[in-house]
């Protein structure tokens, strides 16, 4: 027994003295190839971005290049060692593969396709201000899995791509403007009106610089609920949203405010002024 333990120990040493150089070629063959794909894509995303508008895209692409020169340097690799069948049944039995490993790996599939459709149909940009579900804040990258969003208050969130394609998805700064309102309650009393009231909110809100006065944009106003000494009215106006916490939120809180101590400067007592 022990001598025929000594045979086989000595056969598979033989075998591997055999298989060490072509193991050491495919070592050196996927280490270059590894280095190579890095450059490769290094280069690529350097020019797409350049080139391109879209920084999202480029590192999407990058990214997918990078694993494709991987793969190839590994099949490589096994081609040099010997694999060649092990290869080939890889490649003529695609089919059945790709049936196997998509169903045990669905979620990764469906998420990285997902990412493809949304790299080159995609309804948002980089520091784009998105909600997806509850998820408010700035895209910040799309990766081969997930599409990562930084919100207001500094956290990152790591969304599957495949939700930020199914999901309803609100970008609030794509267009570059946002309408937005809030409401003025008013207590004008017996000698006021509400036309006056509204006639003095249009004409101090468009004195204001970061308002939007166009045609299709111009601020009005909206009578919700009145009496005789009351209003209820909202006003709509539109504002820059490229930032959408500074450009969007902060002028509608300090038109609110601006309003409020309008109204207060005229006489009317006590108005509300609220979303």
């Amino acid at each position: 027994m022990i001598h025929d333990l000594q045979e086989v120990l000595v056969t598979y040493w033989q075998q591997f003295l055999f298989v060490l150089p072509k193991l050491l070629l495919a070592l050196v063959l996927l280490s270059v190839a590894i280095f190579i794909s890095n450059r490769v894509s290094q280069v690529l995303g350097t020019r797409l971005r350049s080139r391109s508008h879209d920084p999202l895209l480029a590192d999407f692409l990058t990214g997918i290049s990078r694993w494709v020169l991987w793969l190839l340097g590994l099949l490589l690799a096994m081609e040099v060692i010997g694999l060649s069948g092990v290869v080939t049944g890889m490649l003529s039995a695609a089919g059945l593969s790709a049936f196997v490993v998509g169903f045990a790996f669905k979620d990764i599939a469906e998420n990285f396709l997902a990412g493809v459709i949304l790299a080159f149909n995609r309804p948002f940009h980089l520091n784009d201000t998105v909600q997806i579900r509850d998820q408010l804040g700035h895209v910040e990258t799309l990766n081969l899995r997930t599409t990562v969003i930084r919100t207001f208050d500094g956290k990152h969130v790591f969304l599957p791509n495949s939700i930020v394609l199914k999901e309803p998805l609100i970008n609030f700064t794509r267009n570059g403007d946002l309408r937005q309102d809030f409401l003025i309650t008013i207590n004008y009393g017996p000698e006021g009106n509400y036309e006056q009231v509204r006639d003095q909110v249009l004409a101090f809100v468009r004195m204001q610089p970061d308002i939007h006065l166009d045609e299709q944009r111009a601020p009005y106003v909206v009578l919700e609920k009145s009496t005789d000494t009351t209003a209820d009215m909202r006003l709509y106006f539109w504002s820059s949203s490229e930032e959408y916490r500074r450009g969007a939120l902060e002028t509608k809180s300090e038109l609110m405010q601006k309003v409020k101590n309008l109204l207060l400067e005229r006489g009317y007592a006590t108005p509300n002024v609220a979303q």
